[in-house]
């Protein structure tokens, strides 16, 4: 059985051998020059049933936003409307506070995105025996690559070749030294999005796995509730450097 097992890996387990075959065709990883196996796809199907679970959101709760009438009225008890609007409305509250309300609203399906995809996979490791698309290091640097990607085409969109010549400083005997600097800064970026959120939801599914082997009762239930702060705090950060970084972007540079 493969290490951190979960339903989803039984699943994958009966398509092994065409599997097997596709991660021979991809070849030996970039970083390590490992070779693939079968067992490779399983953070993949988890964030493409990520993927699938936020569509399924997405259109019932547009649907039942599509009810004018009911909808300005909020519902009595926490509903997946309520609990999609405070979500929503919280990130975006977030987004308006570092960028401003045009920028915010231009940029938010960024925003709303990252959030979206990066709670409801944290929250898998709550849930035992679920695949944690986030633990990845494939994943998490997909992630963060579509960020580094977008938030740079915004920075291009917004600011043309000024946001390339503000690389190089204000003066022109410091430009190689701070040139050098900030494209070392920008690649960063994406390095400590993903990092940092691999890290932590690892260590925070491996303790929790080893906890419930030993003791599946009680014993889990501390590191449970930390593991709900380590989800929120996870979402939160990943979403606030999306925020800076798309801000410190299409900032107008006489700002």
């Amino acid at each position: 059985m493969p290490n951190h097992s979960s339903w989803l890996t039984f699943v994958l387990e009966y398509f092994k051998d065409t599997l097997s075959h596709n991660a021979s065709v991809v070849g030996e990883s970039f970083i390590g020059h490992s070779e693939p196996t079968w067992h490779t796809f399983e953070p993949i199907a988890a964030s493409a049933l990520i993927m699938v679970v936020l569509l399924f959101i997405a259109r019932r709760v547009r649907f039942q936003l599509e009810d004018t009438d009911n909808a300005v009225i909020p519902d009595a008890t926490l509903t997946l409307r309520t609990f999609m609007e405070a979500f929503i409305g919280y990130f975006y509250a977030m987004a308006k506070d570092v960028m401003g309300p045009v920028r915010a609203k231009k940029y938010f399906p960024l925003v709303g995105a990252s959030a979206l995809f990066v709670f409801f996979s944290n929250v898998m490791a709550l849930l035992p025996s679920f695949p944690v698309a986030t633990s990845n290091l494939n994943v998490t640097v997909g992630c963060a690559l579509v960020v580094f990607v977008l938030f740079n085409i915004y920075g291009l969109t917004a600011n043309g070749w000024a946001y390339v010549k503000h690389l190089f400083g204000p003066a022109w005997y410091l430009a190689p030294l701070l040139f050098v600097i900030e494209v070392i800064s920008l690649c960063v970026r994406p390095v400590t999005l993903s990092v940092r959120l691999m890290l932590n939801m690892t260590v925070d599914h491996i303790i929790l796995g080893i906890l419930l082997s030993m003791l599946p009762l009680l014993l889990p239930l501390p590191i449970m509730v930390l593991g709900v702060l380590v989800v929120l705090v996870q979402t939160l950060v990943f979403t606030m450097l999306t925020c800076i970084y798309v801000g410190l972007a299409t900032e107008h540079l006489d700002h």
